[in-house]
């Protein structure tokens, strides 16, 4: 650990774990499915903390409609009545600019199989020196450690030079309703900090993440005589045969901040229906999947890469020559993102880590799409630093180690002071 001054040790000894672990439980307990009414209830619950820490809280309701239409907005894989964004800024010695922003994302992913839990998923339990429960890891616990920031900040007295903003958002799951809206609204910052689960690491690349849906049709035939049908399933086959390939060529060269991860970029195949009936051949299959974009590739491009790829397999088919996969895009759309070479965030956010107490992180790249993105080309440039393990996201295992949480809510207190500066 490096020299502290008097207030950032006494800010440091003012990050309270009972507090964070209580406001953690508080969160994972809403069960913020997206699309679901808690979505809205956890937003709530999070401005009103923010309020209760001394924050200016700006919740509004965002505009579905223009979600809907318009042409920058990164899409929606559920259904939402309502969606609320938040945004609580720690007033600095002047108007102007946030000199920091942490955002974090409110919503989960369902729990699955609630057989396979050990107990009810938004019911957090604390155990082995760890929070269980759906969103603990993913990402509620970045979102409670930066309010124990924040309210570590008040408890020791310190007034911010320049103002620091927490984003609350929502749909991040499914493409990042909440942060665009926020964006939009005009909440930004000079840079901005986004506590996903990063596994000790400081992650400043992402690659994007693009939904697709495949339809294949075939020809209906009696099962007796399947050799008079064409079955969509035995085409699909051929055509994940190929896409396989696509993908293993697409890993090539990987940044290597990627590190030993076998598919930086990968192409999954996440639900498949086709055939109505066990006794006949399927005449049509619908899959979708998820596509990766490499680093700094436009989506245009990538989606342009899939699509001439599957016109190759087609053509090259007797059957689907004729009667071609129909390829869509739904769902969200995540380009890639990555934080400016050089910027001087990633040496003070690793800085801060180490004089907070822990391990000096590497610098990595994360295979799944987030909000880094947006913020980026809002140009705020952004990176990942978070507690938890994203293996543990949206399992059945999901939890996080408290002292993680500790961790990272000591780190973004000490950026805080030094990002926003203390009068």
């Amino acid at each position: 650990m490096g020299e502290l001054t008097d207030v950032e040790a006494r800010v440091l000894s003012a990050v309270d774990e009972r507090w964070a672990v209580d406001r953690l439980c508080e969160l994972v307990a809403v069960p913020s499915v997206g699309g679901t009414p808690a979505e809205s209830e956890v937003q709530h619950l999070v401005a009103d903390l923010l309020e209760e820490l001394g924050c200016d809280v700006d919740r509004w309701q965002i505009d579905l409609a223009e979600a809907a239409t318009a042409t920058d907005a990164p899409g929606q894989e559920v259904g939402r009545t309502e969606a609320w964004g938040v945004v609580g800024t720690v007033p600095g010695g002047g108007e102007g600019t946030p000199a920091l922003v942490l955002s974090g994302h409110t919503d989960v992913v369902p729990p699955g199989d609630r057989a396979l839990w050990t107990g009810d998923p938004f019911l957090p339990r604390l155990a082995d020196g760890a929070v269980h429960g759906r969103g603990a890891c993913d990402m509620k616990a970045g979102v409670a450690a930066s309010l124990a920031a924040v309210h570590a900040l008040r408890t020791a007295g310190v007034r911010l030079a320049r103002p620091l903003a927490l984003h609350a958002v929502v749909g991040e799951e499914d493409g990042g309703l909440g942060a665009w809206a926020t964006l939009r609204r005009g909440h930004t910052g000079d840079v901005c900090v986004i506590p996903e689960p990063t596994a000790g690491s400081v992650m400043t690349a992402h690659a994007g993440a693009l939904t697709f849906r495949l339809e294949v049709t075939g020809r209906a035939a009696h099962a007796a005589l399947r050799h008079r049908g064409v079955s969509a399933i035995e085409l699909f086959a051929h055509l994940l045969d190929g896409l396989r390939e696509f993908e293993a060529e697409r890993q090539r060269d990987a940044d290597p901040r990627f590190g030993d991860a076998p598919f930086p970029y990968g192409l999954s195949i996440g639900r498949v229906e086709g055939g109505d009936w066990a006794s006949s051949v399927p005449d049509r299959l619908v899959a979708e999947g998820r596509y990766g974009v490499r680093l700094g590739e436009p989506v245009e491009v990538a989606r342009g890469a899939l699509e001439s790829q599957l016109t190759a397999l087609c053509t090259g088919h007797s059957w689907l020559s004729e009667h071609p996969a129909r390829l869509s895009w739904v769902g969200g759309a995540f380009a890639s993102g990555e934080l400016p070479a050089g910027h001087p965030l990633l040496p003070a956010m690793r800085t801060a880590v180490v004089d907070a107490g822990g391990p000096a992180p590497a610098e990595r790249a994360l295979t799944a799409g987030t909000d880094l993105r947006l913020y980026a080309a809002a140009g705020v440039p952004t990176l990942h630093y978070g507690p938890g393990d994203l293996e543990l996201a949206h399992g059945p295992a999901e939890r996080v180690p408290v002292p993680d949480v500790v961790t990272a809510a000591r780190a973004y207190a000490l950026l805080a002071l030094r990002t926003c500066g203390v009068r």
